[in-house]
């Protein structure tokens, strides 16, 4: 029994791809980008519960790591032989999501670093920060106080009031800690391979709730659509210098936002729709299965220890 609980939070985010490419089309991107991010985090600690608990039954069948938990009985598991085997694959994806998510970490906070150096190094216009190159590129940089880069290619690629549109957007970025959401997402897809899908729908929704809040700043959806699309033209064969992580109004399916700007926008539902809900319930499940999964191996430890009695 405990052990099918467990493997309910490691099967539970293989149905996330599937919710999270349909939940755009039935919430507004904000309520989208939280209930994608708030169950991406969920299944992930339901993934990183489970796998944990397996490692660890596993460990306290080692008679070394029996003699460290002070266990007294031998600890019951449902199968003898596939107890190891199945906690040595547990700990070790949990070693190396740990060991990728780690060395990410770094090379994301020192691209950041670096990018911030630089901006500090231009002049500055407010929150805007202009680098001197030929090649287009605009992006919202995160940190205190928040700045908006852009380069003079991308700046002579654009009439004036697309420039405007494409600096709401990157606003947009900054204002909604866009960057929070990014970096969540980006956590839990190293915990479980199916919720790189999430990530990627995370990153789809933060860019279009970037560009509905420019559309709603300069008071012109055809005008935004219009620099969102000129901009990523003119991007598209230059090579970028700015970090990874940085949301940017270039990226991601450019032509799936600029048709949704072009449409007349959307009323928010008055109920929330079945896939958000269908989500949310499989986030939840997945949480709740792992704790009363871990419950149950706790309490055979308790046993093993002759703390309790059955």
């Amino acid at each position: 029994m405990t052990t099918t609980l467990l493997l309910i939070p490691l099967l539970l985010p293989c149905v996330s791809p599937f919710l999270a490419r349909r939940i755009l089309d039935h919430r507004s991107p904000v309520a989208a980008l939280w209930t994608l991010t708030v169950s991406a985090l969920l299944l992930a600690a339901g993934t990183v519960a489970a796998l944990g608990t397996f490692a660890v039954t596993g460990l306290l069948k080692i008679p070394a790591f029996a003699a460290l938990g002070e266990l007294v009985h031998p600890l019951r598991t449902p199968s003898e032989r596939l107890v190891l085997p199945v906690a040595a694959l547990a700990a070790g994806l949990l070693t190396l999501g740990t060991f990728v998510l780690g060395r990410s970490a770094v090379r994301q906070a020192a691209g950041l670093r670096t990018a911030r150096s630089q901006a500090e190094r231009r002049p500055v216009a407010g929150d805007l920060c202009v680098v001197d190159s030929p090649h287009p590129d605009a992006y919202a940089l995160p940190g205190r106080p928040h700045r908006i880069v852009v380069t003079t290619g991308m700046l002579r690629a654009l009439r004036p009031d697309e420039r405007e549109a494409l600096f709401a957007h990157e606003r947009a970025h900054n204002t909604g800690g866009h960057r929070y959401f990014l970096a969540a997402a980006e956590l839990a897809a190293h915990c479980h391979p199916a919720l790189r899908a999430v990530r990627d729908a995370v990153r789809l929704v933060a860019e279009r709730a970037a560009d509905e809040a420019a559309a709603t700043a300069v008071g012109d959806r055809h005008l935004t659509a219009r620099a969102i699309a000129r901009a990523a033209l003119a991007a598209h064969a230059a090579d970028s210098d700015r970090p990874a992580f940085t949301p940017a109004a270039t990226t991601g399916p450019v032509p799936r936002r600029v048709a949704a700007l072009l449409s007349p926008a959307a009323r928010t539902p008055r109920i929330v729709p079945w896939i958000a809900v269908l989500l949310a319930a499989c986030a939840v499940i997945s949480c709740a299965t792992a704790a009363t999964g871990a419950l149950s191996v706790h309490q055979d430890i308790e046993v093993a220890q002759g703390e309790a009695s059955r």
